[in-house]
Protein backbone atom coordinates (compact mmCIF):
# COMPACT_ATOMS: atom_id res chain seq x y z
CA UNK A 1 0.00 0.00 0.00
CA UNK A 2 1.18 3.21 -0.64
CA UNK A 3 2.29 5.69 2.40
CA UNK A 4 1.90 8.90 3.81
CA UNK A 5 5.17 10.96 3.30
CA UNK A 6 3.05 14.83 3.89
CA UNK A 7 3.10 16.20 7.19
CA UNK A 8 -0.17 17.18 8.35
CA UNK A 9 -1.19 20.22 8.91
CA UNK A 10 -4.26 22.51 10.77
CA UNK A 11 -4.60 26.01 11.75
CA UNK A 12 -7.10 26.74 14.43
CA UNK A 13 -7.24 30.03 15.91
CA UNK A 14 -9.93 33.14 14.88
CA UNK A 15 -8.94 36.48 13.49
CA UNK A 16 -10.86 38.87 15.15
CA UNK A 17 -9.27 42.37 15.91
CA UNK A 18 -11.14 44.06 18.45
CA UNK A 19 -10.58 47.28 20.74
CA UNK A 20 -12.05 46.72 24.29
CA UNK A 21 -13.35 50.33 25.69
CA UNK A 22 -14.39 50.77 29.24
CA UNK A 23 -16.79 53.39 30.88
CA UNK A 24 -16.58 54.31 34.04
CA UNK A 25 -19.42 56.79 35.23
CA UNK A 26 -19.70 58.43 38.61
CA UNK A 27 -23.41 59.90 39.77
CA UNK A 28 -23.20 63.95 39.83
CA UNK A 29 -24.52 65.03 43.35
CA UNK A 30 -26.47 68.35 43.43
CA UNK A 31 -27.12 71.01 46.50
CA UNK A 32 -29.58 73.25 46.14
CA UNK A 33 -29.19 75.58 42.43
CA UNK A 34 -25.36 75.70 42.50
CA UNK A 35 -23.97 74.12 39.16
CA UNK A 36 -21.70 70.89 39.50
CA UNK A 37 -17.92 71.46 39.28
CA UNK A 38 -16.11 69.48 37.01
CA UNK A 39 -14.76 67.02 39.47
CA UNK A 40 -18.57 65.76 39.11
CA UNK A 41 -18.97 65.47 35.49
CA UNK A 42 -18.72 61.75 33.97
CA UNK A 43 -15.57 60.76 33.54
CA UNK A 44 -15.06 57.97 30.57
CA UNK A 45 -11.93 56.11 30.33
CA UNK A 46 -10.44 54.01 27.50
CA UNK A 47 -8.20 50.62 28.01
CA UNK A 48 -5.71 50.96 25.10
CA UNK A 49 -5.57 48.08 22.71
CA UNK A 50 -2.84 45.73 23.41
CA UNK A 51 0.61 45.66 20.68
CA UNK A 52 0.58 43.37 18.29
CA UNK A 53 4.02 40.99 18.77
CA UNK A 54 5.88 41.76 15.89
CA UNK A 55 6.20 39.39 13.08
CA UNK A 56 9.15 36.62 12.57
CA UNK A 57 11.65 36.80 10.58
CA UNK A 58 13.00 34.78 7.67
CA UNK A 59 16.21 33.16 8.22
CA UNK A 60 15.71 32.52 11.50
CA UNK A 61 15.91 28.97 13.13
CA UNK A 62 14.40 27.33 16.13
CA UNK A 63 14.48 24.05 17.99
CA UNK A 64 11.32 22.61 17.50
CA UNK A 65 10.17 19.21 18.77
CA UNK A 66 8.26 16.74 16.25
CA UNK A 67 4.95 17.64 18.09
CA UNK A 68 5.91 21.40 18.16
CA UNK A 69 6.54 21.72 14.64
CA UNK A 70 3.13 20.15 13.35
CA UNK A 71 1.29 22.51 15.79
CA UNK A 72 -0.65 25.49 14.57
CA UNK A 73 1.04 28.30 16.49
CA UNK A 74 4.16 28.40 18.02
CA UNK A 75 5.61 30.88 20.72
CA UNK A 76 9.18 28.90 20.66
CA UNK A 77 12.13 31.42 21.13
CA UNK A 78 14.45 31.50 17.95
CA UNK A 79 18.15 30.45 18.68
CA UNK A 80 21.14 30.80 16.72
CA UNK A 81 21.28 28.99 13.08
CA UNK A 82 24.94 27.96 13.87
CA UNK A 83 23.13 25.69 16.61
CA UNK A 84 21.18 22.67 16.46
CA UNK A 85 18.34 23.36 15.44
CA UNK A 86 15.43 21.83 13.57
CA UNK A 87 13.57 24.88 11.48
CA UNK A 88 14.17 27.00 9.75
CA UNK A 89 11.96 30.15 8.80
CA UNK A 90 11.62 30.60 4.99
CA UNK A 91 9.21 33.37 4.10
CA UNK A 92 6.46 35.39 6.24
CA UNK A 93 3.26 36.94 4.45
CA UNK A 94 0.46 38.97 5.60
CA UNK A 95 -2.66 36.57 5.99
CA UNK A 96 -5.68 38.49 3.48
CA UNK A 97 -8.67 37.56 5.89
CA UNK A 98 -11.23 39.95 4.06
CA UNK A 99 -13.73 39.33 1.98
CA UNK A 100 -16.80 41.12 0.72
CA UNK A 101 -16.03 43.55 3.47
CA UNK A 102 -16.33 40.92 6.20
CA UNK A 103 -13.16 40.07 8.72
CA UNK A 104 -12.90 35.79 7.97
CA UNK A 105 -11.34 33.67 11.31
CA UNK A 106 -7.92 32.33 10.77
CA UNK A 107 -8.79 28.40 11.02
CA UNK A 108 -11.90 29.56 7.88
CA UNK A 109 -11.11 27.26 4.91
CA UNK A 110 -10.04 30.59 2.46
CA UNK A 111 -7.15 31.48 4.96
CA UNK A 112 -5.79 28.20 5.56
CA UNK A 113 -6.13 27.40 1.51
CA UNK A 114 -3.77 30.92 1.30
CA UNK A 115 -0.95 29.42 3.73
CA UNK A 116 -0.98 25.95 2.34
CA UNK A 117 -0.35 26.84 -1.15
CA UNK A 118 1.75 29.81 -0.42
CA UNK A 119 4.53 27.86 1.97
CA UNK A 120 4.80 24.91 0.01
CA UNK A 121 5.59 27.41 -3.38
CA UNK A 122 7.60 29.61 -1.18
CA UNK A 123 9.97 26.33 0.33
CA UNK A 124 11.13 26.11 -3.40
CA UNK A 125 11.89 28.80 -3.94
CA UNK A 126 14.31 29.35 -0.55
CA UNK A 127 16.16 25.36 -0.86
CA UNK A 128 16.85 26.01 -4.51
CA UNK A 129 16.48 23.54 -7.30
CA UNK A 130 13.24 22.24 -8.65
CA UNK A 131 9.64 20.50 -7.34
CA UNK A 132 11.22 17.00 -8.49
CA UNK A 133 14.20 17.17 -6.31
CA UNK A 134 11.83 18.63 -3.35
CA UNK A 135 9.89 15.76 -3.72
CA UNK A 136 12.92 13.24 -3.67
CA UNK A 137 13.97 14.90 -0.50
CA UNK A 138 13.04 14.62 2.97
CA UNK A 139 12.63 18.52 3.41
CA UNK A 140 8.84 19.72 3.97
CA UNK A 141 7.14 22.42 4.86
CA UNK A 142 5.51 23.43 7.84
CA UNK A 143 3.17 26.64 8.95
CA UNK A 144 2.43 28.38 11.70
CA UNK A 145 -0.15 31.72 12.54
CA UNK A 146 -0.57 33.52 15.56
CA UNK A 147 -2.13 32.96 18.50
CA UNK A 148 -5.67 33.63 19.56
CA UNK A 149 -4.62 36.09 21.78
CA UNK A 150 -1.86 37.80 19.24
CA UNK A 151 -5.10 38.09 16.45
CA UNK A 152 -7.28 39.54 18.57
CA UNK A 153 -4.26 42.06 19.21
CA UNK A 154 -4.11 42.68 15.35
CA UNK A 155 -1.53 40.05 14.49
CA UNK A 156 -2.10 39.12 10.51
CA UNK A 157 1.09 37.07 9.88
CA UNK A 158 1.94 33.61 8.67
CA UNK A 159 5.10 31.98 9.50
CA UNK A 160 6.32 29.52 6.92
CA UNK A 161 9.28 27.17 7.92
CA UNK A 162 11.14 24.14 6.56
CA UNK A 163 12.10 20.64 8.28
CA UNK A 164 13.48 18.03 7.57
CA UNK A 165 12.19 14.87 8.22
CA UNK A 166 14.63 11.86 9.83
CA UNK A 167 11.92 8.96 10.25
CA UNK A 168 8.03 8.77 10.65
CA UNK A 169 8.15 11.21 13.87
CA UNK A 170 11.90 12.50 13.87
CA UNK A 171 13.34 15.86 13.41
CA UNK A 172 16.92 16.09 11.54
CA UNK A 173 19.08 18.52 13.74
CA UNK A 174 20.61 21.25 11.63
CA UNK A 175 23.45 23.16 11.99
CA UNK A 176 23.51 25.47 8.52
CA UNK A 177 21.46 27.22 6.56
CA UNK A 178 18.81 25.10 4.24
CA UNK A 179 19.05 28.20 2.04
CA UNK A 180 19.96 27.01 -1.43
CA UNK A 181 20.31 23.58 0.27
CA UNK A 182 19.20 21.35 -3.06
CA UNK A 183 21.30 23.02 -5.50
CA UNK A 184 24.61 22.28 -3.60
CA UNK A 185 25.19 18.35 -4.69
CA UNK A 186 26.52 17.12 -0.80
CA UNK A 187 23.43 18.88 0.68
CA UNK A 188 21.16 17.33 -1.76
CA UNK A 189 22.36 13.62 -1.03
CA UNK A 190 22.48 14.86 2.66
CA UNK A 191 18.72 15.54 2.27
CA UNK A 192 17.77 13.16 -0.42
CA UNK A 193 14.53 10.37 0.75
CA UNK A 194 15.33 6.98 1.10
CA UNK A 195 13.55 3.58 2.60
CA UNK A 196 14.56 1.10 5.05
CA UNK A 197 13.18 -1.44 3.27
CA UNK A 198 10.60 -1.53 -0.21
CA UNK A 199 7.92 0.38 -0.02
CA UNK A 200 5.40 -2.12 0.04
CA UNK A 201 7.27 -3.86 2.71
CA UNK A 202 6.02 -3.92 6.21
CA UNK A 203 9.35 -2.82 7.99
CA UNK A 204 9.30 0.26 5.58
CA UNK A 205 10.61 3.42 6.97
CA UNK A 206 11.29 6.72 4.77
CA UNK A 207 14.63 7.75 6.21
CA UNK A 208 17.70 10.18 4.81
CA UNK A 209 19.88 8.36 2.46
CA UNK A 210 22.99 9.77 5.22
CA UNK A 211 21.08 7.40 7.58
CA UNK A 212 21.25 3.45 6.96
CA UNK A 213 18.91 2.18 4.17
CA UNK A 214 18.23 -0.35 1.23
CA UNK A 215 15.89 1.57 -1.22
CA UNK A 216 16.15 5.53 -2.96
CA UNK A 217 13.28 7.20 -4.69
CA UNK A 218 14.53 7.79 -7.69
CA UNK A 219 11.67 9.10 -9.56
CA UNK A 220 8.56 11.75 -9.39
CA UNK A 221 5.13 10.40 -11.35
CA UNK A 222 2.64 13.35 -11.47
CA UNK A 223 -0.53 13.53 -12.00
CA UNK A 224 -2.69 16.33 -13.52
CA UNK A 225 -4.60 18.20 -10.79
CA UNK A 226 -8.79 17.49 -10.41
CA UNK A 227 -10.56 14.87 -8.89
CA UNK A 228 -8.35 11.74 -7.80
CA UNK A 229 -8.73 9.16 -10.71
CA UNK A 230 -9.10 6.08 -8.74
CA UNK A 231 -6.25 4.02 -7.32
CA UNK A 232 -6.53 1.69 -10.39
CA UNK A 233 -5.73 4.00 -12.90
CA UNK A 234 -2.94 5.77 -10.64
CA UNK A 235 -1.57 2.69 -9.66
CA UNK A 236 -1.17 1.70 -13.51
CA UNK A 237 0.09 4.87 -14.55
CA UNK A 238 3.75 4.57 -12.79
CA UNK A 239 4.36 1.20 -13.97
CA UNK A 240 6.56 2.12 -17.09
CA UNK A 241 7.95 5.60 -15.73
CA UNK A 242 9.21 3.90 -13.20
CA UNK A 243 10.36 0.76 -14.50
CA UNK A 244 12.25 2.66 -16.52
CA UNK A 245 13.33 4.95 -14.32
CA UNK A 246 14.94 1.68 -12.01
CA UNK A 247 16.32 -0.06 -15.14
CA UNK A 248 18.45 3.11 -16.44
CA UNK A 249 20.27 2.93 -12.69
CA UNK A 250 20.24 -1.05 -12.67
CA UNK A 251 23.66 -2.85 -12.69
CA UNK A 252 22.06 -5.39 -15.21
CA UNK A 253 18.84 -3.80 -17.01
CA UNK A 254 17.86 -7.17 -17.70
CA UNK A 255 17.12 -8.38 -14.49
CA UNK A 256 16.27 -6.01 -11.69
CA UNK A 257 13.63 -4.71 -9.02
CA UNK A 258 11.36 -1.24 -8.91
CA UNK A 259 8.77 -0.23 -6.86
CA UNK A 260 6.04 2.43 -7.24
CA UNK A 261 4.66 4.32 -4.63
CA UNK A 262 1.10 5.89 -5.58
CA UNK A 263 -1.24 8.37 -4.06
CA UNK A 264 -3.95 7.31 -1.97
CA UNK A 265 -7.22 9.77 -2.16
CA UNK A 266 -6.72 11.05 1.27
CA UNK A 267 -3.31 11.96 0.46
CA UNK A 268 -4.78 13.11 -3.12
CA UNK A 269 -7.51 15.26 -0.93
CA UNK A 270 -3.86 16.86 0.79
CA UNK A 271 -2.70 18.01 -2.50
CA UNK A 272 -0.16 15.39 -3.37
CA UNK A 273 -1.01 14.58 -6.47
CA UNK A 274 2.15 12.58 -7.39
CA UNK A 275 3.88 9.32 -7.22
CA UNK A 276 7.37 8.32 -6.37
CA UNK A 277 9.34 5.69 -7.99
CA UNK A 278 11.71 3.52 -5.85
CA UNK A 279 14.88 0.90 -6.49
CA UNK A 280 17.46 -0.88 -4.11
CA UNK A 281 20.04 1.78 -3.77
CA UNK A 282 23.06 0.13 -5.15
CA UNK A 283 26.03 3.13 -3.92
Amino acid sequence: MPTTSRLPRSVRRALTGALAAVLATSLVACSGDEPSSKDDQPVATQTPAPEPPPAPAVGACYKLPFDAAVAPTSEVEPVACSTAHTSETVAVGTIDAYVDGHLLAVDSDRVQEQVASACPQALTEYVGGNLRRLRLSMIRPVWFTPTVEDSDAGADWYRCDAVVLAGSSRLAELKRTLKGALDRPRSRERFAMCGTAAPDAKNFERVLCSDKHAWRAIDVVVFDQGRYPGERRVRAAGRTQCEDAAADIAEDPLAFEWGYEWPTREQWDMGQMFGRCWAPDQS
